[in-house]
């Protein structure tokens, strides 16, 4: 018939290729085989594609994790650790019991881990599974009159409880409990201590693995500072000066290509650089420009994957000036003073405070006349966060009088800053591991002139 006759002659028109769109063009997948496949190369790749993060890890509270808890709370004589939280208000608590703070949870939980038993959970009738990941008896409560009864007996004959509590508020980072819930712990008999040695101990000790990676981190991380500072004088010397967002997004590439997770690298130029947590963008690294560059960035984004952190200085010029040398001196006397405090009291198997570690480099600087310049602490723990929750060296923002412990790693960052004019930073990562400190990441003798 004349219709079959038109769909055997449709049938027998050629279908057109797929058209690639314009500035697109076909992804083929390399060979699994292939040497490096998917790793950009760092040479001559200042922008490579990043590679897509990992989902974080949620293990739960698993028995080796418990054990750890209940030998910490028996070294210290407490009874049991309670966590409390409401709507992602303590991620202290999820991250020792290694849960998703993302998941669904919009009434009050309370999770108690003894000294010796398992953990006991109450949480709401309406949401049951919110303490899946951690083992141990649960029990479910609707009114508040329930909770009291429910929290109190879960609560009976216990002397010490630590809770995310800081006295004074000393320890801002630790403090996630409110007043009120204080009040009702307390009120139900036990004592409340903080949890803040424990959870120096619990989240900042790294194992010999994680102390690898640290290391491998520093190593790159030193090596794309330097290498930013070399672009700023490529620039300079071809008669087109980077501006500082130019020199952040150049870091971005060369931290991508290095296999780091960046953690937004900081860029400061002259006047900017006078501030500590400067974010400006329109300076130009021209010539005779002091240029401050710290940066923090980890090997992927891993639940293992440890934090470098570190900063630099650098003069755009044939020889920098006597007044930055001057101050730039003050605060590397100021580091290694700390270091070699630390150094001394490791050895003798004393490791001081955080607190005693920031006197030691406050009291440098303070002899040098510039005391008021210095406006933050001198350092801060490193873990998979850039600023984790262990030992901080500050005796001057808050009063950490947490001893260092082995097998954890922190900053030494020593600033002087003159509003309006520059600022001086040296930022090195010092770990103490196997009974030893060891000090990570270019350790600056002077603010080296770049441009001869």
């Amino acid at each position: 018939t004349p219709m079959l006759a038109l769909i055997l002659l449709f049938a027998q028109i050629p279908t057109p290729s797929p058209q690639v769109p314009p500035n697109m063009t076909p992804q083929v997948a390399p060979p699994q085989n292939a040497p490096d496949a998917g790793v950009p190369p760092v040479a001559n790749s200042p922008l490579p594609a990043k590679a897509s993060p990992a989902a974080p890890s949620y293990e739960g509270l698993t028995t080796p994790r418990l054990q750890q808890i209940q030998q910490a709370l028996t070294r210290a004589k407490i009874d049991g650790w309670l966590f409390y939280d409401f709507r992602a208000s303590d991620l202290i608590a999820y991250r020792v019991l290694g849960l998703d703070p993302a998941g669904p949870r919009s009434r009050r939980w309370y999770c108690y881990v003894p000294a010796r038993g398992q953990p006991q959970k109450l949480v709401h009738a309406i949401e049951p599974h919110a303490l899946d990941g951690v083992p141990g008896k649960i029990t479910t409560y609707s009114s508040w009159r329930l909770r009291d009864r429910e929290l109190g007996g879960l609560l009976r004959g216990q002397k010490r409880v630590a809770m995310e509590y800081s006295p004074r508020n000393d320890l801002p980072t630790i403090a996630q409990v409110d007043a009120g819930t204080l009040e009702l712990v307390r009120s139900l008999g036990p004592e409340v201590v903080s949890s803040a040695d424990l959870v120096a101990e619990l989240e900042s000790t790294l194992t010999p693995e994680e102390l690898a990676s640290q290391a491998r981190a520093t190593d790159l991380l030193a090596g794309v500072i330097e290498a930013t500072a070399q672009e700023a004088v490529r620039r300079v010397r071809e008669g087109h000066p980077a501006t500082e967002a130019e020199l952040r997004d150049f870091a971005k590439g060369r931290m991508q290509a290095a296999g780091l997770t960046e953690d937004g690298p900081g860029v400061a130029v002259d006047a900017h650089s006078a501030d500590p947590h400067s974010r400006a963008t329109d300076g130009v690294a021209g010539q005779n420009s002091l240029l401050l560059l710290d940066f923090a960035a980890r090997l992927g984004s891993g639940p293992h994957d440890i934090y470098a952190d570190l900063t630099r200085v650098y003069f755009l010029g044939d020889r920098t000036p006597d007044e930055m040398a001057r101050v730039a001196a003050s605060v590397f006397q100021a580091r290694d003073a700390a270091i070699a405090f630390l150094e001394q009291r490791v050895g003798v198997g004393k490791p001081p405070t955080g607190a005693e570690v920031d006197d030691v480099a406050r009291a440098v600087i303070d002899k040098a006349g510039h005391g008021q310049h210095f406006i933050h602490r001198t350092g801060h723990s490193l873990g998979t966060r850039g600023h984790g929750d262990g030992v901080n060296n500050d005796n001057f923002e808050t009063h950490d009088t947490r001893r260092h412990l082995p097998e954890t790693c922190f900053s030494i960052e020593p600033g002087i800053y003159l509003p309006g004019r520059f600022g001086i930073r040296s930022e090195v990562d010092v770990c103490i591991a196997g009974g030893k400190v060891l000090v990570r990441g270019l350790t600056q003798g002077e603010v080296p002139a770049l441009i001869k």
